[in-house]
């Protein structure tokens, strides 16, 4: 009996660590490519050709994030912040060419800080953090990655490995390239999506969801572009790649609830950087647009929604951002970063999202470096240095930033500018040997 006794114990305990397994909260972050602060139908700037249901839905699931950024205004810089959860500045990606040649291999990604809760992850579309086998997804805690690792975007119809189109080069199922895909990107990006989330629903999971739409190229299938007339050819086109993305995030969400597992995950969605003024996106009622350092290249759609922990239907207006994608995923998954990793940046935003709070962070920076863009905001406040012009906004007066208030300020210009130098400071080396700007008054930046 006393052995019975004992065996049972193992096999409940056994039992009951299975279950804990299965009731960590999924994670998925969706997030698409170059999409316009007002390309999405629940804004009220949005434009009439604009329709995205599935998005809006899932805004009114959750939180719409009102000051919600991307931690660069161009492609890659925002994703290895985002993978780390730490300023991408801090290990030398201050560009998109930076961050495309692929981080230090001694970073630390969310999916190697999930394992410790017994996650498997994967990655699917976009990657664009370096080219070669030692950066690809599943070298980098990765169980599962579909996608592409050239820079910037895809074609988005051409597959061929082989091709010299601009944007060309092969997909990758892992570390296989596949010689005979076909499809739509947009498509096959969310199929394997739904089919990884279909594979592990048994498990907790993260789905990084790296949509390359609606960057150029601007491609559609001709049916649906010719559901438009915005009077423009390639806002027809962009309007068509939306509407495609927007069906995808309605199958993921479809694909959680059919699985059973919708009501125990969060989902993120956010773009990497503002609408591209090539493409015709629309960033009102914001100034700039992609690859520039005002509220326009920066500030983003930015959703999240978590059934039953996060009141639907609400919004935060507490400034929030990309690198704090990690910090928040460790806090629904109860863990805490790996030992020994680096401190990280970003925060938990669930105490923002649930209206605790009325702020994360003291400020947030951006920098380029090499092309002389940066910024700081801290509360309403923000300081900007676009090559050689310098500017200070009050967002909440002017979100638009029309109104250079740096001579009627010049006690919170400097204030600022000195927080932005000192910050500055602490930034590592730029990669590859990269030209840096340094700002007027500003410190010598010490290696990390």
């Amino acid at each position: 009996m006393k052995c019975c006794a004992v065996l049972w114990g193992l096999v409940s305990g056994l039992l009951l660590g299975a279950q804990a397994e299965k009731l960590l909260p999924n994670i998925v972050v969706i997030m698409s490519d170059d999409q316009g602060y007002a390309d999405v139908s629940y804004s009220r700037h949005s434009q009439p050709a604009v329709n995205t249901p599935h998005i809006d839905q899932l805004a009114k699931s959750g939180v719409v994030c009102t000051s919600g950024y991307a931690s660069g205004y161009v492609c890659s810089p925002t994703r290895a912040g985002a993978m780390t959860g730490r300023y991408q500045q801090r290990f030398g990606i201050y560009t998109a060419g930076q961050g495309g040649s692929g981080m230090p291999l001694d970073e630390v990604w969310i999916p190697t800080h999930l394992k410790q809760g017994g996650y498997v992850s994967g990655a699917f579309g976009k990657w664009h953090l370096g080219l070669t086998e030692e950066y690809n997804a599943v070298n980098r805690g990765f169980d599962y990655f579909y996608g592409f690792m050239g820079r910037g975007a895809h074609d988005y119809w051409d597959y061929d490995s082989d091709s010299t189109i601009k944007f060309g080069g092969p997909i990758f199922r892992n570390l296989e390239v596949l010689k005979n895909e076909k499809g739509y990107m947009t498509t096959r990006i969310t199929e394997e999506a739904v089919d990884f989330i279909k594979r592990e629903k048994d498990k907790p999971f993260f789905a990084y969801v790296a949509y390359n739409a609606v960057h150029a190229p601007a491609q559609a299938p001709e049916e649906d572009v010719a559901k438009f007339n915005t009077g423009d050819e390639t806002r027809d086109i962009l309007m068509a790649m939306l509407y495609h993305l927007d069906l995808g995030v309605g199958e993921i969400v479809k694909t959680l609830k059919q699985e059973g597992v919708y009501d125990n995950t969060i989902i993120i969605y956010l773009s990497d950087n503002g609408g591209a003024g090539t493409m015709y996106a629309d960033n009102t009622p914001l100034r700039g647009m992609k690859q520039h350092i005002y509220e326009g290249g920066i500030r983003v759609p930015f959703i999240v929604s978590w059934p039953g922990k996060l009141k639907a239907g609400t919004q935060c207006d507490v400034p929030v951002w990309s690198t704090d994608i990690l910090p928040t995923a460790l806090a629904v998954a109860g863990l805490k970063p790996l030992t020994g990793s680096k401190p990280l940046d970003g925060k938990n935003m669930l105490p923002a999202l649930m209206g605790k709070t009325a702020q994360l962070h003291d400020a947030l920076y951006w920098c380029s470096g090499s092309d002389g863009k940066w910024a700081v905001r801290q509360g309403d406040w923000k300081y900007l240095f676009d090559k050689g012009e310098v500017g200070l906004y009050n967002l909440k007066d002017d979100l638009g930033e029309s109104k250079n208030l740096k001579d009627q300020h010049p006690e919170k210009f400097q204030a600022l500018e000195k927080l932005y130098n000192d910050w500055f400071a602490q930034m590592g080396e730029p990669a590859q040997g990269s030209k840096h700007y340094v700002p007027k008054g500003g410190k010598k930046k010490k290696k990390k």
